[in-house]
């Protein structure tokens, strides 16, 4: 065995990962109806107008504007009622003065109409319409391109495309856009202990967690988790795992990354490629690598379930959303007092796990092992390198998982 050397801190370890991750160039053609979540990969400009021609805004009827002028509830415009407009239909009429079409929402306006009167403002009898409010032109009419003009730039290249823009993309008769590819991610356990989930466990065994929780939070934050089986602890299948997963965006690789006398994860990186960082000032998560090995970023993760995903959660997931080229991922935060007297870990960042309880903070961290430590939170509290202790009481910022 031997110990870590220089701890390289937190932000720094941050500012590496993201000087070495690039964002996905490779662009692919999709349907409109898979495109939610997905990255634009071109400019979209209108090739027609929305909408498409002068319509209806409420049900009522299609009128003069000038024809109403002064009617009230005492003094009612009589208008005389020659049809009526569903929506869908080709008005076959002229409204001329004095008379006036039923129309709904959505129809066509007949030619010599400038405004529609709601229905709730008249009052039908014997094929006459008493009109009680006054009406303008263009009221309650939406104007042809009122909403989108022919030759107007609608989505721009990099938007990420949600239930609004994909509207917009029907609404100009577009079934297939081209988007960004989502980031590939090899995702490796390691480890002699460590089998896969279904089969019988024998003495001395754990189940493999850390690929699942790494997959689910890859595949939350617009990439595509590949999950190969286990690297056992030799440096011919560490390398050769480590090649096949060359084959994505990005290799993961959880266990193997501390200073045991079967952690050969770094040593081989070492003759490999180059290491940029191995170690990190943090609790939990110290044994944390991050090299880049044929042009492709390798993360070597802590075998440890809790501190695999909280690094994940803080390290990880940035990297992902870049290289799948979405936003920051929005955090949400609250305060709250601790519940209990809290130590703190002087030297390396803490990351302690916490639930909401009545307006307290209660920590759920039990150990790096323990995977209840994240299931059972509903967030974390940061620790200062250079805060020893935490009252019972003080206020804390919970950031929200």
């Amino acid at each position: 065995m031997k110990p870590f050397g220089a701890l390289i801190p937190f932000e720094e370890a941050k500012r590496v990962i993201e000087a070495n991750i690039k964002p996905i160039t490779r662009v692919e053609t999709i349907n409109i109806d898979d495109s939610s979540g997905r990255v634009l990969a071109e400019d979209i400009v209108a090739t027609l107008n929305s909408p498409p021609f002068n319509r209806a805004a409420m049900d009522g009827y299609a009128v003069k504007a000038k024809d109403t002028f002064n009617s009230g509830q005492f003094n009612p415009k009589v208008l005389n009622l020659i049809g009526e407009l569903h929506a869908g239909e080709t008005p076959q009429k002229r409204v001329n003065t004095g008379e006036c079409i039923q129309i709904a929402t959505g129809a066509v306006m007949p030619t010599g109409a400038d405004a529609v009167v709601m229905v709730e403002d008249t009052e039908v009898e014997n094929g006459r319409v008493k009109v009680f409010k006054s009406g303008y032109p263009k009221a309650n009419v939406a104007r042809k391109g009122e909403d989108i003009r022919k030759g107007e730039l609608v989505l721009r290249h990099g938007f990420v495309l949600d239930a609004g823009r994909v509207g917009v993309l029907a609404s100009q008769g577009i079934t297939q856009v081209k988007v960004y590819e989502k980031p590939k991610v090899a995702v490796f356990p390691s480890g002699g202990e460590v089998i896969e989930v279904g089969k019988k466990l024998r003495q001395g065994q754990v189940y493999d967690i850390n690929s699942h929780t790494i997959a689910s939070v890859v595949k939350a934050n617009g990439g595509i988790p590949l999950r190969f089986g286990i690297i056992e602890d030799d440096r011919e299948n560490i390398k050769a795992k480590i090649a096949e997963g060359l084959k994505s965006d990005l290799v993961v690789i959880s266990g193997g990354s501390s200073v045991g006398e079967k952690d050969l994860l770094v040593d081989v990186l070492q003759d490999w490629g180059e290491v940029l960082f191995h170690g990190i000032q943090v609790k939990p998560g110290k044994p944390t690598i991050f090299a880049m090995i044929q042009g492709k970023p390798l993360m070597g993760m802590p075998g440890y379930p809790t501190s695999c995903l909280i690094n994940a959660y803080l390290l990880l997931l940035p990297a992902i959303r870049k290289m799948a080229r979405l936003p920051l991922r929005k955090e949400w935060s609250v305060k709250a007092k601790l519940s209990r007297r809290v130590p703190g870990s002087v030297g390396r960042r803490q990351f302690l796990t916490v639930r909401i309880e009545s307006g307290e903070a209660v920590p759920v961290y039990k150990e790096s092992g323990a995977i209840t430590s994240i299931a059972a939170a509903d967030g974390y509290i940061e620790i200062a390198e250079n805060i020893d202790l935490l009252e019972k009481g003080e206020p804390v910022t919970v950031t929200l998982f």
